[in-house]
């Protein structure tokens, strides 16, 4: 019987265009190995979807299986399951290696071939699980294991030219969004219908704008009445009605960078109580956004948005955070936890951070104003301040329609 191959390289066909130039991403390498060598570690070993796409530009598709890129001195090699062929050689800055399913863990067996066994080895602690853990131990015997992912986390937080451009045109496609759905919005449209509008436009604009791209994830949340109540509640079957609260949000996906759009809306009329709780929350939205500049914690803008609620007693209506950075994330993959507007973060803003102001209250159901009110806007902390990269409107004069 012929031996079957535990992995190959299938180049197949020519590489083509990425998310960015060559020279981002050894600019990219090129920070991380620093970060290597500073921890003493010889490889590390990639399995998230944001560090591989950061690194290498190949965004996976796991299906059950893991994917991987393994970083060295000298190599930056993704490890990719059989099933997709030659698409993730095609598609990655670097080599690739190509694992087969003949036998049960050939996957690891791709990694020791690139990282060589007894090194110093990095991995990434909050994605690794514990059973893919104890395999990285059981295969590369490494001497040490340092979690690298909070390096990673840091060196992602500052964003180049390039990826600035990225996100300054995904905040352009979020407003083709939310302009569609906007024309989309009247009493007897369901919820589904408006978010497939939403995510239709940007679809057409994305590949309008980035004709090499690979297309995918692009999506809208688009909820009305009670269920605005949470900021990730799922699209609906529900029929507007005129005076319901809505909430749009669009969400570009463009190669894995996640920019989006958020706004309170109303259908063709708002009620006194529901405007005054919407008016306050635009106050807050644009202080906060006022705030946003280098020097200042995620911590202090929080504790300053807070006091600014609290002062109209309507800080017990607060949910969750006022912001978060943007970059190689999605809803489910990546985060860059560092940067988040919270009372626990401590992050110093820094001119190249791109970081979003989302203030939102919610007002429980059978109490005036019911309903869930948020507004987001994408800024880029500059020098002396901050560029609000969001072109969409916000507030009663022009969200209130239908």
């Amino acid at each position: 019987m012929t031996a079957r191959p535990e992995m190959y390289r299938f180049h197949n066909g020519e590489k083509v265009s990425l998310p960015f130039a060559a020279a981002e991403y050894e600019a990219r390498l090129a920070g991380l190995r620093k970060a290597m060598a500073e921890a003493g570690v010889e490889a590390a070993v990639f399995t998230s979807m944001h560090n591989i796409a950061y690194y290498s530009g190949f965004l996976y598709c796991s299906f059950g299986r893991p994917y991987g890129l393994v970083v060295t001195p000298t190599d930056s090699v993704t490890i990719s399951a059989g099933i997709d062929a030659g698409q993730p050689w095609r598609r990655c800055h670097g080599d690739n290696i190509t694992y087969t399913d003949w036998q049960r863990d050939n996957f690891w067996r791709a990694v020791l071939s690139v990282a060589g066994p007894g090194k110093s080895v990095g991995y990434e602690g909050d994605h690794l699980s514990v059973l893919q853990h104890d395999k990285l131990k059981a295969f590369l015997s490494p001497a040490r294991m340092t979690d690298i992912a909070p390096a990673t986390m840091r060196q992602r937080m500052h964003k180049s030219p390039a990826e600035i451009a990225l996100i300054r045109a995904g905040a352009q496609v979020a407003d083709v969004g939310g302009h569609a759905i906007r024309d989309t919005v009247r009493a007897g449209v369901r919820e589904i219908d408006v978010a497939m509008a939403g995510r239709d436009a940007m679809e057409a604009e994305i590949a309008r704008r980035f004709p090499d791209a690979e297309y995918r994830d692009t999506w809208v949340w688009f909820q009305s009445g009670l269920n605005t109540d949470g900021a990730h509640n799922p699209v609906t079957g529900r029929v507007l009605e005129r005076g319901d609260i809505l909430s749009l949000n669009t969400f570009p996906m463009i190669s894995g960078y996640y920019t989006a759009l958020e706004r309170t809306m109303f259908v063709a009329e708002v009620d006194a109580a529901s405007l005054k709780i919407w008016e306050a929350n635009v106050a807050a939205h644009e202080y906060g956004m006022s705030l946003l500049k280098p020097g200042v914690s995620c911590a202090e803008v929080t504790a300053r948005i807070n006091d600014f609620f609290a002062a109209r007693d309507l800080l017990q209506y607060r949910t969750f955070g006022y912001g978060h950075s943007f970059g190689v994330l999605s809803h489910y993959y990546g985060r860059e936890a560092g940067l988040e507007l919270r009372e626990d973060i401590d992050t110093v803003l820094e001119p190249g951070m791109v970081i979003s102001m989302e203030p939102m209250l919610t007002i429980a159901q059978g109490q005036p104003g019911a309903g869930g009110y948020r507004e987001h806007d994408i800024l880029i902390i500059t020098e002396d301040g901050n560029e609000n990269i969001t072109g969409y409107p916000y507030g009663p004069a022009f969200n209130v329609v239908g």
